[in-house]
């Protein structure tokens, strides 16, 4: 397992990721309604590149295969966090996070955590601020703005 910076030929792999990512992991959490919403397929992949590019991004690659990436804003916001749906469960997004985390100039880290998150962000010390509900093309999907001190 390789964890390096993002490359902007990686975006088109990353968005497939979180997609295919988003509609079967969170599925136990969400309806399809909200999965659809939430990861609809059609990424604009200029503007994430460029979100990518302003931020501290990191990628997880296997056999040549993204397995999983996030990025860090600097102000300590955690944007993405997504680990590939064949690679749930071998520690890539601990080892994303702590990526992610070890560049925060701040005294804190916050993150938006979906419902299928949230226990993996409590294990790392996070603290729920609010449990909030986010709109998405007219559905809304709850997740919880969380917050760790470093």
């Amino acid at each position: 397992m390789e964890i390096r910076k993002y490359q902007s030929d990686d975006v088109l792999e990353m968005a497939r990721l979180f997609y295919n990512t988003v509609h079967t992991i969170n599925a136990k959490d969400y309806t399809k309604e909200q999965l659809d919403r939430w990861a609809t397929g059609k990424v604009d992949l200029k503007k994430w590149d460029r979100s990518f590019l302003s931020h501290f991004t990191c990628v997880a690659v296997e056999n040549n295969v993204i397995a999983g990436f996030g990025d860090i804003d600097e102000k300590g916001y955690i944007d993405k966090l997504y680990v590939h749906k064949d690679f749930q469960r071998k520690g890539i997004a601990t080892l994303l996070c702590d990526q992610l985390e070890s560049t925060v100039h701040e005294n804190t880290v916050i993150v938006q955590a979906s419902i299928t998150a949230k226990p993996f962000f409590e294990k790392r010390g996070y603290k729920v601020i609010t449990e909030q509900y986010v709109e998405r093309k007219g559905v809304l999907l709850k997740n919880y703005l969380m917050e760790k001190g470093l």
